[in-house]
């Protein structure tokens, strides 16, 4: 069964003290198996304080994050390079002493609007530092995912076809692709059938809608998205993710382009994807039954 989560700007911009509490909090109320909490700076969560709010409240949590220009492990420069390395291991240390199971994100390249192509090179910088990374991250059971984004934010992945390419690349069995049907809404010809050609290599999943509101308010087709998930056997993490400007700030702000206020009530909010999630999957795996329901006698 798939354990669903929520992303913490859905409640808060931070993660200070009274931030964590308050998001871990919402997020366990509402009924959510665990929360996502961005780790663009990892030294600025207090793990300690995080674990205890977790083990208080009885939820899990994963983490996402994406490098930076100056952390570019893709960009073929051998000191950015380094620097992102040095990062998601950062992250990773994170993630275990946290009891985490996913680390998640762009992983692979810069969280950015490139302006150049990527590079044969680069991409093989990117495969060689992942590789070592998803070794260390395998000593903690820790699974790397790979978030395959629009041409907006990263010059590496923006399919899920160029995701399994990396996965296969890189050839560790804790790096898995990581899909996001935001994104998957702009750059697939088929978000279906995309999800389902992932098949085994799909290991985190991001729900939302076109507009990053209130789900099923949008223009996703997400009754097949479900179906394709359900399809595929896919049995991993689901989260939600939604941004307003009503909580984002800066810098994700001015990168995710968050310009108006999608909703006021974040815990409506996380109510409601909760309910419309569980709904959805029900719906489709009811929907696999029909074929056997339908036999003559």
């Amino acid at each position: 069964m798939n354990k669903l989560g929520v992303h913490a700007l859905v409640w808060e911009k931070g993660w200070s003290h009274d931030e964590c509490e308050r998001a871990i909090a919402k997020s366990a109320e509402v009924g959510y198996d665990f929360i996502e909490a961005p780790a663009l700076d990892p030294s600025s969560i207090d793990i300690d304080f995080t674990r205890r709010s977790l083990e208080k409240h009885g939820i899990g949590i994963n983490f996402s994050l994406g490098l930076d220009a100056d952390t570019d492990i893709s960009s073929g420069d051998i000191e950015k390079g380094k620097r992102g390395k040095a990062k998601l291991l950062e992250a990773l240390t994170l993630a275990r002493d946290a009891g985490a199971t996913h680390v998640c994100g762009i992983l692979h390249s810069a969280f950015q609007k490139s302006s150049v192509p990527t590079t044969a090179a680069g991409v093989a910088m990117s495969v060689d530092i992942l590789g070592q990374v998803a070794e260390i991250a395998a000593k903690s059971r820790i699974t790397l995912g790979l978030e395959v984004v629009n041409r907006y934010e990263s010059n590496v992945l923006n399919t899920a076809s160029q995701g399994v390419e990396l996965c296969k690349r890189i050839g560790a069995d804790n790096v898995k692709v990581h899909l996001d049907v935001y994104h998957m809404n702009i750059e697939e010809s088929d978000v279906p059938s995309a999800i389902k050609d992932t098949g085994s290599y799909l290991g985190y999943f991001h729900t939302g809608d076109s507009h990053r509101g209130y789900l099923g308010s949008g223009t996703i087709d997400l009754a097949g998205v479900f179906r394709a998930l359900v399809a595929s056997g896919y049995t991993g993490p689901i989260t939600f993710e939604s941004f307003s400007s009503r909580v984002v700030g800066q810098p994700l702000e001015g990168i995710l382009g968050i310009w108006r206020n999608l909703w006021e009530d974040g815990y409506d909010l996380a109510s409601h994807a909760l309910m419309y999630t569980r709904a959805q999957l029900k719906s489709a795996t009811e929907t696999l039954r029909q074929v056997e329901r339908s036999r003559l006698p």
